[in-house]
């Protein structure tokens, strides 16, 4: 098991090209909305009916599709909407997903794929989404991760859940900050300087009218005041450390690989007896644990199975494996 760090890519100056033809394509956005949440795929219609008027290719999976045909006005039929059919990626998996699937096949599908849909839009894949979208809580943000089992685009998670660790943008904002992440629009320091002159002036002018008037014209809610987002009103990218997992059998032949966000987790699974686990870090001994098992865990998963085993909480920006028995046969 070892820790792998994402490449980091700068937002707003992404340049969105088709892998396949080598032509400039729109920029193509993934959203995946919370199931059987019917007030979340509402926002969902907005969204996407308001990103299609900015140019903005939009994925939908399959559940989120069937819901969308409720609606008139979302055309499924349009370019610019597209079916969202996730792969296996090479090399992860478990069994016969992981030994089938070869980056040859992959590409073999693909051709395929392209000789069966020569007059049909072809569905996308993981290689087509510049941004993803999740509405919903962190469980759907740990399902993008577990899609997305090789190279990850950026995540803009929405809140739309219970907790929310993970989730620090709200309903309001979903639009405009996926149009600054993809560069469509920029809110500079001189607009907002130019806006917060302006409201200045506003007040004064209305405070020297107070003095003349015994009425005081009241403020405009209605008016959406420029959102401003992270420095400079850009989207800060957080980098999120993840785990690669892989379970070999005893001939040493792997079995399993996956790449995690949140933790891995070895226990006692039905036994009645203590589980004696030896734990090795670069096959040095680290320590041998009597517990019902142990968490290895990501500075991002350290707010959920690890701190409720007793974990400390971590910064997601500092490099850090936590290791976490589960109810330890030791005193405290």
């Amino acid at each position: 098991m070892e820790s792998v760090v994402e490449e980091e890519i700068e937002l707003g100056k992404c340049k969105f090209n088709d892998n396949k033809n080598n032509a400039t394509s729109p920029p193509a956005v993934l959203i995946l909305v919370k199931r059987e949440d019917d007030e979340l795929t509402k926002v969902a219609v907005e969204a996407i009916t308001e990103l299609v008027g900015y140019g903005v290719q939009v994925l939908v999976d399959e559940t989120l599709a069937e819901n969308l045909e409720e609606y008139e006005n979302v055309d499924l039929e349009s370019d610019m909407i597209r079916l969202f059919e996730p792969r296996p990626v090479p090399g992860f998996g478990t069994g016969e997903e992981l030994q089938q699937f070869t980056e040859k096949d992959v590409e073999e599908c693909y051709e395929e794929e392209e000789e069966e849909f020569v007059e049909q839009p072809c569905p996308a894949d993981l290689s087509d989404a510049d941004l993803i979208v999740t509405l919903g809580g962190d469980g759907l943000l740990m399902y993008a991760s577990q899609v997305f089992s090789g190279p990850v685009p950026p995540i803009l998670p929405v809140a739309g859940g219970s907790m929310g660790f993970l989730t620090p943008f709200q309903r309001e904002e979903m639009v405009e900050a996926i149009l600054i992440s993809l560069g469509l629009r920029q809110m500079s320091t001189e607009t907002r300087q130019e806006h917060l002159y302006a409201k200045t002036n506003d007040s004064k002018s209305a405070n020297s009218s107070i003095t003349k008037q015994s009425h005081v014209t009241p403020i405009n809610f209605n008016h959406q005041q420029p959102l401003a987002f992270g420095k400079n009103n850009k989207i800060c990218i957080s980098m999120r450390m993840r785990l690669d997992c892989r379970i070999f059998n005893a001939d040493g032949s792997l079995k399993s690989r996956y790449n995690v966000l949140n933790e891995v987790v070895i226990d006692r699974g039905s036994s009645p007896y203590l589980a004696s686990l030896e734990c090795y870090c670069d096959d040095v001994h680290l320590t041998t644990v009597q517990a019902d098992g142990i968490i290895f865990s990501t500075p991002t998963g350290s707010t959920a199975y690890s701190m409720a085993a007793g974990g400390s909480v971590v910064h997601p920006a500092v490099p850090a494996i936590l290791v976490t028995p589960i109810c330890p046969h030791v005193l405290r």
